[in-house]
């Protein structure tokens, strides 16, 4: 599981060093496999300029390709450029012979080449390129405050991160998010200073928001598997690219941004460990939440676009007509949120450990959810998980539009209280050098 030190300092105060903060993880049971450097800007822009268009002209050899001559302070390239917008007299970003450009996981040099028969000596780069931002529809144009020759480095923040990756045994499911792992460090912390610090959110204050209209919508649980079932409808939002922060939280840590309603069902996921799952209201036929199992014959495409033959062991979420998702385990690409979506359903939900890890098995599916429900998902944070994330969704995708809240709960988990003796404890055991 990966863990990204700036997340966790969202939760508790921290001024440690990233080798102090892994063997405080270790000790206390969450054992650090290794640690990550990251940085916001992928590849720290490293070789990249900023050189100033002084002489445009067309290829010889090619009607779509400009050859222009570029100052980068002392120096000029001759570059082969086939963007649209390029012109002269603008500041653009160069990539120099030698640079490493990143586009995901693959890398690639910049070398001295002929394009069409004309020495490029560098490339003009857009802001995808670079990875300052999702435009690669031309080159980046720069104000006059970025100075030629200049890093471009120089000029934006680069802000660096740890990622660690912790080998969680299965007895911790407490710890599967970055509220659990704070939560922890804030113990360790407490008992070593003798203070009672506490953890910088509060989770209970943060919705905001009214959940007042009319759920138009049953929901009816046919197996003891699902333990819970909670859910809301907002209506009317935008689907869009999500903020610049959520994109960066979520692909720190290496989950891929889909678009902003997704992003914050992945972001509450791992920020406080609740699985959650959002429908297309509008595919919700019968406008009926059925939570069964499945019958014989019946099969779903899953959003990895694999086409699953069920079996009846499989707890499934299901409108009056057809399984829209395998519970716990992965929704249906039909009645996922996508650019057209209006509206959607929002579950938060409580399933046997058994029944999920069963299905994940069955069908060779290991994803966040499953993972976490396999292990045991806190009961107490389904209802919180569901208004924290709707706080976010009504801000983020620009709706008020969010419906009362349907919480099914057939048996409720009490929590166990345990009688417990520091004394004793103390007696059998060293905490760490203090008897």
């Amino acid at each position: 599981m990966k863990i990204s030190y700036s997340w966790i300092k969202e939760h508790i105060n921290l001024d440690l060093s990233s080798d102090e903060l892994a063997e405080i993880l270790t000790s206390i049971g969450l054992e650090v496999e290794s640690i990550t450097k990251s940085s916001n800007i992928v590849g720290d822009l490293e070789g990249i300029v900023i050189g100033k268009i002084i002489e445009i002209d067309q290829h010889p050899n090619a009607d779509r390709l400009k050859v222009t001559k570029v100052d980068v302070g002392g120096e000029i390239l001759n570059i082969v450029c086939g963007a649209s917008n390029v012109k002269k007299d603008i500041n653009v970003p160069i990539a120099k012979i030698g640079t490493t450009l990143h586009d995901g996981d693959k890398k690639f040099k910049i070398k001295r080449s002929k394009l069409r028969g004309v020495v490029s000596e560098g490339m003009i780069c857009s802001e995808k390129e670079i990875n300052l931002g999702s435009d690669d529809d031309g080159i980046m144009i720069l104000d006059d405050k970025f100075k030629i020759g200049k890093r471009l480095i120089d000029f934006y923040k680069s802000e660096f991160d740890y990622i660690f990756e912790i080998g969680l045994t299965p007895n911790r499911c407490d710890a599967m998010s970055h509220l659990g792992v704070a939560r922890d460090i804030n113990a360790y912390l407490n008992f070593q200073s003798g203070k009672s610090n506490q953890l910088l959110k509060d989770y209970n204050q943060m919705s905001g928001i009214e959940f007042k209209d009319k759920l138009d919508l049953s929901v009816s649980i046919q197996n003891d598997n699902c333990l819970r079932y909670s859910g809301l409808i907002i209506k009317d939002l935008k689907i869009k690219e999500s903020p610049d922060w959520l994109k960066k939280r979520l692909t720190s840590i290496g989950v891929k941004s889909i678009n902003n309603v997704v992003d914050i069902t992945n972001y509450v996921l791992h920020d406080i460990g609740q699985p959650l799952h959002a429908f297309d209201y509008n595919k919700i036929n019968g406008k009926e939440i059925i939570v069964r199992n499945a019958r014989s014959g019946e099969n779903i495409v899953t959003l990895d676009e694999i086409n699953r033959d069920l079996n009846n062991e499989d707890l499934l979420i299901c409108n009056d007509k057809n399984p829209m998702c395998i519970a716990g385990v992965m929704g249906g690409i039909e009645s996922s949120v996508n650019s057209g979506t209006k509206s959607i359903f929002l579950e938060s939900a409580l399933f046997d450990q058994i029944s999920v890890r069963k299905s994940a098995k069955n069908h060779s599916i290991s994803s966040d959810a499953s993972f976490r429900f396999e292990r045991g998902v806190d009961p107490s944070i389904t209802i919180k998980s569901l208004k924290y994330a709707a706080s976010l969704i009504s801000d983020i995708c620009e709706t008020k539009e969010i419906s009362e809240i349907i919480d099914i709960y057939p048996k409720e988990l009490i929590d166990k209280e345990i009688n417990f003796s520091i004394d004793n404890l103390s007696k059998m055991v060293v905490l760490d050098g203090v008897k």
